[in-house]
């Protein structure tokens, strides 16, 4: 009986990839693949350019100059001392609008497709978390020794001063996890469900690609991991039918780093408010 059950779940797993690697067999232009791809390359370009706090601090200077209501806000703004959580928010805000918000208008209103069928729902993830707890444990663990690295404890958290107290930590994090729930929808979500209809498992590699270009900027390493977390995390995306593993995954790997960083340098925060 055992062995049955075994060669039945085999040729189930044969049937689903082989399902997956013939595209549709339709001869009219498949039209999804090519409004996903245009949404991407337009929010990428959008979020580029509007995401970094030196645009926000450029608009509130020019708003600081008007002498209105607006004036005094952007002047306000500027001398909070939470002006550098509130780039951060700026920043996490261009995210939410690039990977959530877009590809969101574009399912309901062009596709007219459910969210299930782009990953907003638990699928089968439950099917696969020990896959995604080996993940997350293995980067954890070279994140780990990595975090004994002065320029490791100086590049995270990205916010310099959330270990000013557990507000600006939390804050922090908070924004932090959102970002990562886009991105997940973005590429796990949107991009290789939008295209698994026509080129089937090849889908993974077309939203590994600019996955991957993301990470251009950062250490090679953690570049050249990206090719293969974003393969990894895309075929187990495909076969839960949810984006939530990825993003469990990410923010494991998020939180951990940044703790590492607090505890290796103890700056773990010693407040609940900035004092």
């Amino acid at each position: 009986m055992r062995e049955g059950m075994i060669s039945r779940y085999a040729d189930q797993l044969a049937r689903f990839h082989r399902s997956l690697l013939v595209p549709s067999d339709q001869q009219t232009l498949e039209w999804r693949p090519i409004v996903m791809l245009l949404t991407v390359a337009l929010s990428l370009l959008l979020m580029h350019y509007m995401k970094y706090g030196a645009v926000l601090h450029q608009l509130l200077r020019d708003l600081a100059r008007k002498g209105d209501s607006m004036a005094l806000f952007a002047s306000e703004l500027l001398r909070s001392d939470f002006y550098l959580l509130y780039q951060h928010l700026w920043w996490g805000g261009w995210h939410l609008l690039g990977y959530l918000l877009i590809p969101l208008l574009v399912i309901k209103w062009l596709f007219r497709d459910s969210l299930r069928e782009y990953g907003f729902t638990w699928g089968e993830t439950h099917r696969y978390l020990l896959w995604y707890g080996a993940l997350a444990g293995l980067i954890l663990t070279f994140a780990w020794f990595a975090s004994a690295r002065a320029d490791f404890s100086s590049h995270y958290p990205f916010y310099r001063l959330a270990s000013r107290s557990w507000f600006d930590l939390l804050a922090w994090e908070s924004i932090y996890i959102m970002q990562f729930i886009c991105l997940e929808f973005f590429f796990r979500g949107f991009m290789l469900n939008a295209a698994k209809r026509t080129f089937g498992l090849y889908a993974i590699f077309i939203m590994m690609l600019p996955y991957l270009m993301l990470h251009f900027q950062k250490p090679w390493l953690e570049a050249s991991g990206a090719l293969f977390f974003g393969l990894i995390l895309g075929y187990l995306a495909l076969h839960s039918r949810s984006i939530w593993g990825g993003v469990m995954v990410h923010v494991t790997i998020a939180l951990g780093m940044d703790l590492m960083a607090l505890l290796r340098t103890d700056r773990l925060p010693q407040h609940w408010w900035p004092i």
